[in-house]
């Protein structure tokens, strides 16, 4: 997806198609010509033909009323990523005991430059969350995303800070000190928390995982209405789960 911080529209041909495609990732419906050429920035005609060909391409799909959508090719494509294959495989298991254990929702999630993006997740019971696989969302905003910054080079939060911290929710941490100290907190207690930062209502316990070469992989979190969530008690489980993943990757040398 194009930077928020860009307003200009990108000149080269791969510029263009990821405009396209961001514009479309971050659409809650199917869109029209007109409003992705207002998203992305780029002349009408340009996007008809873009689209045109990223259709015949199975990567974009035309609804019943001309409207479209990212196409299931995209899928398939992202399903070859090796990293997040290979952790979703290692983990669901896990995350599926985890599940069974606490009643709540479980994510895996993974960095993806300064963002969140969840590559698996298993649901709970109760009500459904807005979350879904592919899914993008603010690192700062996020008990995954917190997690995983804590454990991360400094240069990543640096870039973070830089580009922003937008304010997901009245509790999100928009400040680089706040942001800092409660990093300091996950690194010292091995437990992130998202208390109704990233969408009000909801909150969520998250813990590191890590690789083969003891650096950050990914974040493992259990996730659910506040009123539900016992944060404490939570934490232990999604620790014991999320230690018990990177042990799994040490052991495949992932």
């Amino acid at each position: 997806m194009r930077s928020a911080e860009s307003n200009d529209p990108p000149t080269s041909v791969v510029g263009r198609v990821a405009a396209v495609l961001g514009a479309l990732e971050g659409a809650d419906a199917p869109l029209g010509i007109s409003e992705l050429a207002a998203r992305t920035g780029l002349a009408k005609g340009s996007v008809h033909r873009l689209v045109g060909q990223l259709v015949d391409e199975r990567l974009l799909e035309r609804t019943p009323d001309g409207r479209l959508v990212l196409g299931v090719r995209l899928f398939e494509i992202g399903s070859s990523v090796p990293l997040p294959r290979s952790l979703s495989q290692v983990a669901r298991p896990l995350m599926v005991d985890l599940h069974q254990a606490t009643e709540r929702q479980v994510h895996l999630a993974t960095l993806d430059g300064i963002d969140v993006v969840y590559i698996e997740i298993v649901r709970g019971q109760g009500p459904r969350l807005t979350s879904q696989v592919g899914g993008r969302l603010p690192a700062h905003a996020t008990g995954v995303g917190k997690a995983m910054l804590a454990y991360s080079p400094r240069a990543v939060l640096a870039q973070r800070v830089e580009a922003g911290l937008p304010a997901m929710t009245p509790r999100t941490l928009v400040t680089p000190g706040a942001l800092a100290r409660n990093l300091q907190d996950i690194r010292t207690e091995g437990t992130s928390y998202d208390h109704e930062e990233s969408h009000v209502g909801v909150s969520c316990v998250a813990a590191p995982v890590f690789g083969a070469d003891a650096k950050i992989r990914a974040a493992l979190s259990v996730t659910g209405p506040t009123q539900r969530m016992d944060l404490q008690r939570l934490g232990v489980a999604v620790r014991t789960a999320a230690f018990a993943i990177s042990r799994q990757l040490r052991d495949a040398d992932l």
